[in-house]
């Protein structure tokens, strides 16, 4: 498709996809919904931005559907939603197998009792990075932090943003994870160039999390050892999903076996039969209807948008403190941070900025990998860190009006630490030797034109 000259009236209807989704979402909140922000569904906010494209940007209405299909149709978008659906079945089938519980148990069982938080922040980041969910390891762990809490000297607001912390180190790494899928579909990369490229950044983080939790928090009170059952083979499928993507296995092919692995443990222990079995993988493809949805149409908002000129547009405005590939990453970091507090979904923020830094990477040649690492990275630490996200409020949540989320903005050390390393990576690219092994190309990877 020909370039179009900026336009910043095709802009508006992105706009109004954002401000209606900011608008409803902060209205929910003041009139006393703490998970407001969750109640307006954003495949809703997005065909309010569609309809206002098709009346609002010039040309042909045949012409602007066809930017509107072929948007909803890119090879990356379709890509993503499938994985999405495969992610979706393999998480379910291996909850309902059991899987979830035998590893926050396992975990729970070689904590020794003096080290409580740094268990709990440990233990959050193998199940986050597992399951690919930070909402849903919070929601796993929760009630078992704040039972340590209660028992303990242990602060409830740091042993509540350890968890915290522990669920975004996963949700950033994990090769399941919505917020992964989005990154690398978007940037056009593979998963496990992403990851190498994270890990750089967010073991360091790790590391200097578990030392600051060893010396800060350790209880006063110990709390006599406590005995956990757990069936270790019910936490081999996500070892196997683990390994098989970051060896380089094909994603579809992990996912499939992954989930066929969780069915054949839980039909073999007496999970549920073969009926279950099958109902349990369709409640994954459901449960993933709405991001699947969201990530399609937004895919046909940008599609429109482009079409009228709109992305020109930014890429025009950011070009003015653009000066090359360092400055080129910062406004990266600053348009996913920004997307993801305006939106409280650092998913959502993904699949929006993803065709602006796709863009953006093109004209300055930063690494795609880079780049998907970013997007992923950024979105992580606002998540991890705004007090109307629903990491943050699931977490307290469990305390019973105990602590508040402002309590814990200051005690969320990982989220301070990743920050810390991930803009260091822009000044000083330590980051860059994880993925020289694998040279990119980018006369290979840019898209042809058309």
């Amino acid at each position: 498709m020909e370039n179009k000259k900026p336009n910043f009236l095709a802009l508006v209807p992105f706009i109004l996809f954002i401000g209606s989704y900011l608008a409803i979402g902060t209205t929910l909140v003041v009139n006393g919904d703490s998970m407001g922000f969750y109640g307006f569904k954003a495949p809703i906010a997005v065909i309010i931005g569609i309809i206002a494209a098709f009346l609002m940007i010039k040309g042909k209405m045949d012409d602007k559907f066809n930017a509107f299909i072929k948007g909803c149709g890119d090879e990356n978008i379709i890509i993503m939603c499938i994985i999405y659906i495969l992610a979706g079945a393999f998480s379910t089938v291996s909850k309902q197998m059991g899987g979830v519980d035998a590893t926050v148990n396992l975990g729970l069982s070689v904590i020794p009792p003096g080290l409580i938080t740094v268990g709990i922040f440990v233990i959050a980041c193998f199940i986050s990075i597992s399951t690919g969910t930070s909402v849903g390891t919070i929601a796993a762990l929760g009630p078992i932090a704040v039972g340590f809490a209660e028992k303990t000297t242990i602060s409830m607001p740091l042993i509540i943003a350890t968890l915290i912390g522990g669920a975004m180190f996963g949700d950033n790494l994990s090769v399941i994870s919505d917020t992964t899928i989005a990154a690398t579909r978007t940037q056009g990369v593979e998963m496990r160039d992403k990851f190498r490229a994270n890990l750089a950044m967010a073991i360091p983080a790790m590391i200097v999390t578990v030392v600051l939790l060893v010396v800060f928090g350790r209880p006063d009170v110990v709390p006599a050892k406590e005995v956990y059952e757990f069936d270790f083979i019910k936490v081999i499928p996500y070892i196997f999903v683990l390994v098989g993507s970051i060896a380089g296995l094909n994603v579809f092919v992990v996912l499939v076996l992954g989930t066929m692995l969780s069915g054949a443990i839980g039909l073999f222990n007496g999970a549920f039969n073969l009926l279950e079995y099958s109902n349990f993988v369709y409640d994954g493809f459901a449960g993933m209807f709405e991001i699947f949805l969201l990530s399609m149409l937004t895919g046909g908002l940008a599609g429109i948008v482009s079409f009228g000129g709109g992305i020109e547009w930014i890429l025009t405005k950011i070009k003015g403190f653009i000066k090359g590939r360092k400055s080129a990453e910062v406004g990266i970091a600053v348009i996913t941070s920004l997307t993801d507090m305006a939106t409280a979904n650092n998913t959502v923020a993904i699949i929006i900025d993803g065709p602006i830094v796709r863009n953006i990477v093109e004209e300055y040649k930063v690494d795609p990998r880079r780049s998907a690492s970013l997007l992923d990275s950024f979105g992580a630490i606002m998540q991890g860190f705004i007090p109307y996200g629903a990491q943050v409020l699931t977490a307290v949540q469990f305390t019973e009006g105990q602590v508040s989320p402002f309590q814990v903005m200051p005690l969320l050390w990982y989220q301070f630490a990743l920050a810390f390393f991930v803009i260091l990576s822009i000044f000083i690219p330590f980051a860059d030797g994880f993925i020289k092994k694998n040279p990119w190309d980018f006369a290979k990877w840019a898209p042809k034109s058309k």
